[in-house]
């Protein structure tokens, strides 16, 4: 049976020139790149040259570049450190952020008594601006607004021209969890008015277990991990070389061929949205996923015409027919509460139906959008 795989917001396939790559540096290059020897300057080469390449794609400053092992630590560094380092007292999310936001900053809230603000979110998914302009203004000390580029879920995307505007006319801190977005979306960080963003090299072709985050080089942080002179004293302990070199070459080859690799994400995107319209024309498309200039081009979600009693047996029927996609965000998909995404803004009568996430990759093609579809037919129609 063949398999198909339509879960890559959950994690995608690395690249085999990565793999490579990896075996390469975990047998060439084993040392301990804060040693002074031949073997640690090999290593640390290695690292360097991957701040570099990040950097310079951003049309950022290497200094700005820190490694971690993945887009929550990355969050929680941004997060945990404003509040303590910046004097940030005031926090402005969503409540359809990725839980790697959303629970730092309720624990920011119990613990150092930040004032947590939620700016409102629309039927579609979408962030409210004119009532984010309202909370800001209304913010009286140090704030940080914290609003993902593409939402994991329903493929949302965030204005981050207007948001980095609007925290700038309000002398606010914009971190935009943009895990969904590197290696899909181009970024100039010296135009952008954005102090941090995150990303994680699982996303976008590359291992899991490393990350990034940049954070301005004119905000002044302390040790997030404390110990040796790692990352520039922000992240103690060995940097996992093999991981960094690894996700490098993912970041290249993903900006090397990101006009390809978006136009036949995209198309199939589109193909899937014609088809499923046609052939269930009962469907619903959460958020604005099916809208080319609200959403991002690689995620859909949709709500499926099923009462709930039928629904228990879909993921056994998906998976039995070799298909992979998602019912929530993979990072919560053992919760018993459901998407808090959906949760968030979708009717009573619409939660009560099963809904799917489907997110594509460059290795996907148009005869498994058509496979898909019709096995979801197929499992509506059937008694």
């Amino acid at each position: 049976m063949d398999k198909i795989y339509f879960d890559n917001a959950a994690t995608t396939q690395i690249d085999l020139k990565v793999i490579e790559q990896m075996k390469s540096v975990m047998s060439d290059n084993f040392g301990n790149p804060n040693s002074t020897h031949s073997y640690g300057r090999s290593s640390r080469t290695l690292i360097e040259k991957a701040r570099k390449t990040i950097a310079n794609q951003f049309n950022a400053s290497t200094s700005e570049i820190y490694f971690t092992s993945c887009g929550t630590e990355s969050d929680n560094m941004v997060l945990i450190s404003a509040v303590r380092d910046l004097n940030v007292k005031t926090i402005i999310t969503s409540k359809v952020e990725h839980k790697a936001v959303l629970n730092v900053v309720k624990y920011l809230e119990e613990t150092e008594s930040i004032d947590l603000k939620y700016v409102n979110v629309s039927n579609d998914g979408l962030i409210d601006y004119n009532h984010l302009q309202t909370l800001l203004k209304k913010c009286s000390n140090k704030c940080l607004v914290s609003l993902m580029h593409i939402n994991n879920e329903i493929g949302s995307k965030l204005d981050l021209n207007l948001v980095g505007n609007l925290c700038k006319d309000n002398n606010a801190l914009f971190h935009s969890d943009t895990v969904q977005s590197i290696g899909k979306y181009e970024f100039d960080l010296s135009k952008l008015n954005i102090d941090f963003i995150v990303g994680s090299a699982h996303k976008f072709h590359g291992p899991k277990g490393i990350g990034f985050v940049y954070i301005n080089k004119n905000l002044k942080l302390n040790p997030f991990v404390i110990g040796g002179n790692q990352e520039r004293g922000m992240r103690a302990g060995t940097e996992s070389v093999h991981n960094i070199s690894g996700m490098e070459l993912a970041f290249i080859n993903s900006y090397t061929n990101i006009q390809e690799n978006n136009n036949h994400i995209s198309s199939l995107k589109s193909t899937f949205i014609k088809k499923i319209k046609k052939d269930i024309p009962e469907i619903k498309f959460n958020g604005s996923c099916d809208d080319d200039l609200l959403s991002s081009f690689s995620i859909l979600n949709i709500c499926l015409p099923i009462p709930k009693e039928k629904a228990v047996l879909l993921d056994f029927n998906l998976d039995m027919k070799g298909i992979a996609c998602s019912r929530g965000s993979a990072c919560q998909s053992g919760s018993i509460t459901g998407s808090h995404v959906l949760n968030s803004f979708l009717s009573d009568e619409d939660l009560n139906k099963p809904s799917l996430r489907f997110s594509f990759s460059k290795h996907n093609n148009n005869k498994e959008v058509e496979k898909v579809i019709n096995v979801l037919k197929e499992f509506i129609d059937s008694n």
